[in-house]
């Protein structure tokens, strides 16, 4: 079956979601594989926007966090500090979900600039929530695809912490979240060693070990058994492609 890079991505992320979990979502990939989780194997789970609506069921998807769609059906609505200081920052959030421009060796993630902060290359949107999230949520994902220029070494700017500089560095920051537990690319999925540095753990399909080091700005690591992920179902695909009829979020689906 034919399926596309940001497909793949979406669904292996989904399968990374439990049922009962309480998820702070964005809009974009990490919104469909929620959703996908929703209607598969984590019926259970509850999500949470941003922009202060708790335990969203869209029917449609919603193009940004203040969609008007999140609200109906919604546990409860509130505002936006309620959200961060009374669900995220208790830890009642479970799982949240972030993109970036760039993610390092331990995790760290930069959604602020490229280049110097004071000289920029390329000013990015900034932190939004990410900041928050990165510190408090009890387990951290990403989905982005694997190229060498989104995973340098060292991020040019440290929007959200993810293990910082490695070892005991993120404990001694003080703050309480669990950090990043998986990245999920369109090459494998890389998850953090005891030191807090990402190595490969699992491989596409099709994808090549050998792929993801050359795309890699730093001397990858690899898990001593790479597992293969297996490939989306035809279940996976149809849902998720419901939920996107129009590619608005999966360009390139086949």
């Amino acid at each position: 079956m034919n399926y596309s890079a940001s497909e793949l991505m979406t669904v292996n992320a989904s399968r990374l979601l439990r049922d009962g979990d309480v998820v702070f979502v964005g809009v974009g990939l990490p919104n469909l594989a929620c959703n996908l989780a929703r209607r598969t194997h984590a019926p259970n789970l509850t999500m949470i926007y941003e922009a202060g609506v708790v335990g969203a069921q869209p029917q449609r998807l919603p193009l940004s966090i203040g969609d008007p769609s999140l609200v109906s059906g919604a546990t409860a609505v509130c505002s936006m500090y309620e959200i961060f200081a009374f669900y995220l920052q208790r830890g009642l959030i479970d799982v949240g979900f972030l993109g970036g421009a760039q993610i390092d060796r331990f995790g760290n993630v930069n959604a602020t600039v490229i280049g110097s902060y004071e000289k920029p290359k390329v000013r990015l949107p900034g932190s939004g929530g990410s900041a928050e999230i990165a510190a408090w949520a009890n387990r951290t994902y990403f989905i982005t695809p694997h190229q060498k220029r989104r995973f340098p070494a060292r991020c040019d700017f440290v929007t959200g912490a993810g293990y910082l500089d490695g070892g005991l560095t993120r404990k001694r920051s003080g703050v309480r979240g669990g950090g990043p537990q998986a990245v999920v690319t369109d090459i494998g999925i890389l998850e953090p060693d005891a030191e807090g540095e990402l190595s490969l753990t699992a491989i596409h399909p099709g994808r090549k070990v050998e792929e993801a080091a050359a795309n890699t700005g730093w001397a990858l690591k690899t898990a001593e058994r790479v597992r293969l992920t297996e490939p989306p179902s035809a279940e996976e695909l149809s849902l998720l492609r419901e939920l996107d009829p129009d590619g608005i979020y999966l360009k390139g689906a086949a």
